[in-house]
């Protein structure tokens, strides 16, 4: 009996020893990992990012040039893409007739001023008699009344010469307005006509461009800070943006914010706006299109780059060091505009963590001991 309970007691031993030395193990962090990686000492700073919006560009002013009489074109004084002056003459209308019209009127104008001349003799004629008693007042009336349609006569035939005049000025079709000619659909022997659908051209003042695009609904939330200041205030405040050619170049002269739209079109949740460009080397057109770009400046943030962070169900972590180098998976949150290389976080980090930049995803995982490495000093020894 005595050496079955010693028997016991040493297997009971031995059960408890191993538990404990079991449970040490598994209590004991990993060793320090042969692999070295990135880290870098978040700080706060200043950044820049930039949004950019699609963008249509047209003319301060896009003008329907039309024909103000009917007739056929005789003579067309510009071409396309041709850069015109105020009252210099783009179209000449048939003026024939127009020229017949104001030789008529004038030749009416004649005839009635002779009328004049006649009736008013008449009437300084009878007037005398009147006052010598020699007529009655009726018999002078009917004379003056007969002067008064004379000079109304007069006056209609004077307006009709206006009349005729302007008609024939309206043959020559000159530009409104400094700008750039269009496409030019209807060329000599083309019927013009103030009705036609199709205007003669489109004269386009480039001096000034505007570049429209469109601004979400929660880009105008942003914009009146969530509502406490109006959407002028958050214009004026915006700085100045640039515009992104088609081939991807930057226009050299940056603009302003000019307008935002006070509806927001229930098909695609964004409002109109557009942007002022000053165009003094006429190099924007109308029907140019690019990317508004908008800069948002911040302050005193603390910026992550991109590579560093992962996605597990739409959450964003990072992998920060404690003080004995073990990475600890850290959700973050950021703002939603980036710039393609770096995130501006809102929360989950402060000053002065340690936070891994290299192998996410790969060969950092969470509760693993790593040797950090300096990653400014690694990036500035790679550009060496």
């Amino acid at each position: 009996m005595k050496r079955k309970a010693l028997t016991l007691s040493s297997i009971a031993a031995v059960l408890i020893g191993g538990l404990f030395g079991s449970c040490s193990k598994q209590q004991e962090p990993d060793k320090v990992s042969d692999t070295k990686v990135a880290v870098i000492t978040v700080e706060p700073g200043s950044a820049v990012f930039e949004s950019s919006y699609p963008a249509t560009v047209k003319g301060k002013t896009d003008i329907d040039i039309r024909p103000q009489v009917s007739g056929f074109i005789t003579k067309v004084h510009v071409d396309e893409g041709q850069r015109v002056h105020k009252g210099q003459a783009l179209f000449t209308i048939d003026q024939v007739q127009f020229q017949a019209a104001v030789d008529q009127a004038q030749a009416n104008l004649n005839s009635a001023r002779s009328a004049v001349s006649t009736a008013q003799i008449t009437e300084q004629n009878k007037r005398m008699l009147l006052d010598k008693n020699i007529i009655s007042e009726t018999e002078w009336q009917m004379a003056a009344n007969q002067l008064a349609q004379a000079r109304a006569a007069e006056a209609q035939a004077a307006a009709a010469l206006v009349n005729a005049r302007k008609n024939l000025a309206y043959t020559t079709v000159t530009a409104p307005s400094d700008g750039v000619v269009g496409v030019i659909p209807n060329r000599e022997g083309s019927l013009a006509s103030p009705s036609s659908v199709q205007p003669l051209t489109t004269l386009s003042d480039n001096s000034q461009v505007y570049a429209y695009f469109s601004l979400t609904e929660k880009d105008l939330l942003d914009l009146t800070q969530g509502g406490t200041s109006s959407v002028d205030a958050g214009i004026k405040a915006l700085p100045e943006v640039e515009l992104e050619l088609a081939n991807g170049t930057r226009y050299p002269v940056k603009g302003h914010v000019a307008t935002v739209s006070g509806v927001i079109d229930n098909s695609t949740g964004a409002a109109s706006a557009r942007a002022l460009f000053d165009n003094p080397s006429q190099m924007l057109r109308s029907g140019n299109t690019g990317q508004v770009i908008i800069p948002r400046a911040s302050e005193n943030v603390i910026l992550v780059p991109q590579r560093a962070t992962y996605e597990v169900q739409d959450l964003r972590y990072v992998f920060t060091l404690d003080d004995n180098n073990q990475a600890v998976s850290t959700p973050i949150t950021v703002q939603p505009y980036d710039d393609g290389k770096n995130f501006v976080v809102t929360s989950g980090l402060k000053a002065g963590d340690r936070v891994v930049v290299e192998g996410v995803g790969t060969t950092v995982r969470a509760g693993m001991r790593i040797t950090p490495k300096d990653a400014a000093a690694q990036d500035a020894a790679a550009t060496r």
